[in-house]
């Protein structure tokens, strides 16, 4: 299986960093060397120990100078400086693309950084758990997951980019930064805040109530507690870089919890019942989509 790329950079050395590295190993592809870099010397530590990147380097420039693709697996507030560090070492035509969960954002903090004979193409997999750090990636992370692009036309340098990320076992789709923008923050930010929201109301309880909601936690909470265990640097990166759509989202969200409110304060048995049957058909589609 060709991977499209001799040699290869990650930035960042998270769940997502990683996980890259670990698929690329796995592949036992002669020739493909990868370079690693964390700006956290803890990490670069760690992934030299797990011998899943050909190098680990301790300077940003000796990760990129000879790549053919940078990958910047880094959290989105900190696309910038990063972007400004690579800069001056890109080698002519490479491509630099992220894991980003904003992409407006990250076009922003990066494009104008990234020199003219660089492709840069903006990526994110739509993949993850709720462990965070260079121990918590494995090499299936991406297996049946999409991987979208953000590009209006496909090119020479996308559709390499799309192979890179099939042969990783990712689903690939194109899309627009803006689209991007408002599907995750449906599907994936707001369904955070809400999380990390409800999990502080039960911390805030008195102390007795407390310690009765995580001794006697069932299924729901406990699935609350799992998506707001996630990164928080990551996450508050996400919150300030993606707030336009966020707050959209958020206010549709308050416009129907107000309707479900007045619907159990009227006891309005079957307008519950209608929702309730709507939105579990989208759990059933979620499934037969492979996604689950």
């Amino acid at each position: 299986m060709e991977l499209y790329f001799k040699k290869i950079s990650v930035i960042g050395l998270g769940l997502i960093g990683t996980s890259i590295l670990h698929a690329i190993n796995s592949k036992k592809k002669i020739g493909v060397t990868t370079y690693a870099y964390d700006v956290n010397p803890k990490h670069r530590k760690i992934v030299l120990g797990m011998k899943i990147a050909t190098f680990v380097c301790d300077e940003i420039h000796e990760a990129i100078k000879d790549a053919d693709l940078v990958i910047l697996a880094v959290p989105v507030g900190s696309m910038k400086s990063v972007a400004i560090s690579i800069a001056p070492s890109l080698k002519e035509s490479a491509i630099v693309t992220d894991t980003g969960s904003t992409k407006n954002s990250v076009i922003n903090d990066v494009s104008s950084f990234i020199p003219k004979n660089v492709n840069f193409i903006p990526s994110h997999p739509l993949a993850g758990t709720e462990y965070s750090g260079p121990e918590a990636g494995f090499s299936s992370l991406f297996v049946n997951r999409y991987w979208l692009i953000i590009c209006d036309k496909k090119t020479d340098q996308t559709k390499k980019l799309a192979k890179f990320f099939e042969n990783l076992g990712s689903t690939v789709e194109t899309v627009s930064a803006e689209y991007h923008d408002k599907i995750l923050a449906i599907t994936s930010h707001l369904p955070h805040l809400i999380a990390y929201t409800i999990v502080g109301t039960a911390s805030d309880l008195e102390a007795d109530l407390k310690n009765d909601v995580i001794k006697f936690s069932a299924s729901g909470f406990r699935d609350f507690t799992r998506i707001a265990a996630s990164d928080p640097i990551m996450w508050r990166d996400i919150f300030l870089n993606n707030s336009e759509a966020v707050l959209e989202m958020l206010q549709r969200f308050n416009e129907d919890l107000s309707d479900l409110q007045k619907a159990i304060r009227k006891r309005e048995g079957e307008k519950l019942h209608s929702f309730f049957s709507r939105t579990r058909s989208i759990r059933k589609k979620i499934i037969e989509a492979g996604q689950n």
